[in-house]
């Protein structure tokens, strides 16, 4: 059916394409009213697709490491490692 209502949407591209290409956000018509702005619209959009993907797993926690954390991370391994074998 085809309704003569012209609607506000906001439209969120996947960064995994294996299955989806887009999310398409229909907008409230009393959205625009409460004073919210396009990038909150946009930034809501977004946070409610990676719920609804799961993109707040453990493998986002593991990936959103900043790399000095991983290196001294590393380092301590390795020196355990070490101090492991030299008692032995």
């Amino acid at each position: 059916m085809v309704k003569g209502i012209s609607r506000r949407v906001v439209v969120v591209d996947s960064p995994d394409k294996r299955f989806f290409e887009q999310a398409i956000f229909i907008v409230r018509n009393d959205a625009a009213g409460e004073g919210v702005t396009s990038r909150e619209l946009v930034d809501e959009a977004r946070r409610v697709a990676r719920e609804y993907t799961g993109g707040r797993g453990l493998e986002h926690r593991f990936h959103s490491l900043p790399p000095i954390l991983w290196s001294v991370m590393g380092a301590g391994v390795c020196g355990l490692v070490w101090l492991l074998v030299w008692l032995l």
